[in-house]
């Protein structure tokens, strides 16, 4: 994709997420054409669209048509994922006697979908993706710390068990690094509105006759959100290989890292917006609580972090530097 291509996507996209309604934003990306260029581009438009929707605090489908293209299934939106449990990235589904037990989350598609694809362990260990009708499952709607996300959690038991797709190892490694790749952009996108709102703040609040941005201890706070930002961007860009393909292992460093910038960024931006940054009026709070929810999907930073550092020790093996 050419750089004046991705700049006209990229203005398309910020135009789809305007919309807060889920139904409205899904709509505004089937005719941007979301699926076709992900088909087309592959990772490449991952960043473009992800950061976006984090920037805007907006909610789709995109993730489910990530996962379920990168597994080899037709996406489209009547489609729905069911991801693993939170801060968990074992598959959700087992099958057993012929039934299909399911315990995980679905996200904002869930609702109006018409099917959901669920990753199925077999008692002999294989992987298959199952895809169950929407209305066998049984979707609570999940409140808690960001309900405008619209998560779901899918807990049933002995669903019929269609026959599923083969899936290896291999297949499930790709389709989790994509989709950590997305989380990790879309918690950088959170996490740079974070720091704009805070930076607004610090240059029009005025305390001892001067803007509080003005103060060493507020500059400090607002360059560690930086340079955390910065880092995370880093990480997320090495995760694509010259080739196009997203390397597991970075694609999983780089959202450990992203969701430990976004708490950075949200634990000094509140400092910085102080008892502004807790009303309803204002938006930070509603960033602060996407960031928090979306570090526990595919896995949360403290968990990813040790497993693979498990993976390292167990390996004898570093990745290679990216270059500077």
């Amino acid at each position: 994709m050419d750089a004046e291509t991705a700049a006209l996507l990229a203005q398309s996209l910020e135009r789809a997420f305007r919309d807060p309604d889920v139904k409205e934003v899904e709509a505004a990306l089937d005719e941007v054409g979301w699926r076709e260029a992900l088909d087309a581009e592959g990772a490449a438009v991952v960043p473009l669209l992800f950061a976006r929707q984090g920037a805007a605090n907006a909610a789709s489908g995109a993730l489910d048509d990530l996962l379920v293209s990168s597994l080899g299934l037709p996406a489209g939106p009547g489609t729905a994922f069911v991801l693993p449990e939170f801060g968990t990235f074992a598959p959700p589904g087992s099958v057993r006697s012929g039934g299909l037990a399911v315990r995980g989350l679905g996200g904002a598609r869930t609702a109006a979908a018409d099917r959901a694809v669920v990753l199925a362990e077999q008692p002999d260990g294989a992987l298959s993706a199952v895809v169950v009708d929407a209305e066998k499952l049984d979707a609570r709607p999940v409140g808690g710390v960001d309900p405008r996300l619209g998560l779901a959690a899918i807990e049933v038991r002995d669903v019929p068990a269609p026959g599923g797709a083969p899936i290896t190892r291999a297949a499930w490694d790709a389709a989790l690094a994509a989709g950590r790749l997305a989380l990790a952009h879309e918690l950088i996108g959170a996490s740079r509105t974070m720091l704009r709102l805070a930076r607004e703040h610090a240059v029009t609040r005025v305390q001892f006759g001067k803007p509080i941005g003005a103060f060493q201890a507020v500059r400090h706070r607002l360059a560690e959100c930086l340079v955390a930002v910065e880092g995370a961007e880093a990480a997320a860009t090495a995760a694509i290989g010259a080739d196009g393909e997203v390397s597991p292992l970075l694609a999983g460093i780089a959202k450990a890292v992203a969701g430990r910038c976004a708490r950075t960024v949200a634990r000094h931006c509140q400092q910085v917006l102080a008892g502004v940054g807790f009303t309803e009026e204002h938006d930070f709070h509603r960033y602060f609580r996407r960031v928090l929810t979306l570090d526990g999907l595919l896995g949360d930073a403290r968990t990813l972090t040790r497993s693979l550092g498990e993976d390292l020790l167990r390996e004898r093996r570093l990745p290679a530097a990216p270059p500077l």
